[in-house]
C-alpha cells in the first residue's frame, strides 16, 4: 500500500496508528485485507439503516470515473472532511488511492475549511457544512480555495445554491446512494438537470421513478424511488421521492416541489407531508420545527403561502414539532 495523508507518505498501516484518525485507519485496514468486499450502511432515509456489501472492484471503478470526470491525478489534493463510516467518506479515500493524490484528513465538523491553508483540488461536503462555512467571516475565501466541490447527502436549498453559483469554485450537487457506490450523476449549481458520469444510463419505470443502469458496477441495474423528469438516457430533473408523493382529490404533488416554493418564507426547518382525508384521500400538511406560531404569525404565513401555492397545494394543516427526528446521517425523518 502507498497513500499520502497530511503530507506524510505511508506505506504501512502500522505507521499510521496514532498519527492518522482512527476511523480512516480502520477503513484502510478493511480496504487492504484479502476480502473482495467491505460492509457499508444505507442512509436510513426511509427506514432503519441496513448493512450492505460493497465490492471493492465496484468502488475502484466508481472512483476512477469521478477522477476522470474531475481530472484528478497524482498532482491533486483531496480533502476528507466526512466520516469514513459513510459511503461519501469511504469513496474520498478510494479516489485518493486510485489517483495517487494527496489526501488531507480533518475531523468532521460544521466548518471543515477553517484551518486549511493549502489549495484543495476537490472536496466533498454535506450542505450543512457548506452553509456554515459561508456564515463565517471569511467563508467565501475559504471555499474559493477549493477548485471543485461536491455537495450531497441532503437537498441543497435555493438560497445556498444562489450563494454557491457566484463563487469561483466549480460546485456539483451529487446524485447517488450507498447502493450505487456514491454518485452516478452530477448537477452543476445553477443548472436544473443531473448528467450521468461514465457509461451510466437512465430510464424510468411505470411510477416515473428513475432506473439506473451502471455498467461499471458489475453491470447492475438499480430501481429507485426518485420521481424524475427524464430528458434523455443521460440526463434527468429530480422532482422528489415517490414515498413523498401526495395524492389529494385526484391530483398528484411532490412534497419536495412544494417545499421549494415556500422555502423563502420559513427560517426554521420544515417539510411537507400528507395526512389521510376522507373526502380527498390525502391532504397537504406543513410540519415546522420549533415552537408554535402565534395566531397572527400563522395568519401571515398562510397569506404569504397563498402567493406561492395554488389552492390545491395549500397545506390544510400546519403542525409544529419541538425537534425533528433524524437519521444517523443527519437527514430529517418525515412523519405522516
Amino acid at each position: 500500500m502507498e497513500i499520502k495523508i497530511n503530507n506524510v507518505l505511508y506505506t504501512s498501516l502500522a505507521a499510521m496508528r496514532g498519527e492518522v484518525q482512527e476511523d480512516v485507519v480502520n477503513f484502510l485496514t478493511e480496504w487492504y485485507n484479502d476480502q473482495p468486499a467491505i460492509i457499508g450502511h444505507t442512509s436510513g432515509s426511509t427506514g432503519v439503516p441496513k448493512p450492505i456489501s460493497l465490492l471493492k472492484r465496484d468502488m475502484q471503478a466508481s472512483a476512477r470515473l469521478t477522477n476522470q470526470f474531475l481530472g484528478l491525478d497524482e498532482r491533486s489534493t483531496l480533502l476528507l472532511c466526512l466520516s469514513p463510516s459513510y459511503i461519501a467518506g469511504k469513496m474520498m479515500i478510494v479516489r485518493a488511492i486510485e489517483a495517487g493524490a494527496h489526501l488531507i484528513v480533518v475531523s468532521p465538523s460544521s466548518t471543515p475549511l477553517c484551518d486549511i491553508n493549502t489549495p484543495i483540488t476537490m472536496a466533498a461536503m454535506v450542505p450543512m457544512q457548506v452553509a456554515e462555512t459561508l456564515r463565517c467571516a471569511d467563508g467565501q475565501k475559504q471555499l474559493a480555495n477549493v477548485t471543485q466541490l461536491l455537495v450531497g447527502g441532503a437537498p441543497v436549498d435555493e438560497e445556498l445554491e444562489r450563494q454557491l453559483v457566484v463563487l469561483p469554485t466549480i460546485t456539483y450537487v451529487t446524485y447517488g446512494m450507498t447502493e450505487t457506490v456514491s454518485h452516478v450523476a452530477l448537477r452543476r449549481v445553477g443548472e436544473t438537470s443531473y448528467t450521468a458520469i461514465g457509461d451510466v444510463t437512465f430510464t424510468t419505470d411505470s411510477r416515473s421513478c428513475l432506473v439506473i443502469d451502471a455498467p461499471q458496477l458489475s453491470g447492475r441495474r438499480f430501481v429507485t424511488n426518485d420521481v424524475v423528469e427524464l430528458i434523455d438516457g443521460f440526463r434527468f430533473k429530480w422532482l422528489g421521492r415517490y414515498d413523498n408523493v401526495i395524492m389529494s382529490g385526484g391530483l398528484k404533488f411532490c412534497a419536495e416541489q412544494l417545499e421549494e416554493k415556500i422555502a423563502h418564507l420559513l427560517p426554521e426547518r420544515f417539510y411537507i407531508t400528507a395526512a389521510p382525508d376522507e373526502r380527498l384521500g390525502q391532504h397537504v400538511v406543513l410540519m415546522i420545527e420549533g415552537q408554535a406560531y402565534t395566531d397572527d404569525r400563522l395568519r401571515q404565513l398562510r397569506e404569504d403561502m397563498s402567493q406561492c401555492l395554488t389552492r390545491y397545494e395549500m397545506p390544510r394543516d400546519i403542525r409544529f414539532l419541538e425537534r425533528f427526528q433524524e437519521t444517523s446521517s443527519g437527514k430529517v425523518k418525515r412523519l405522516r
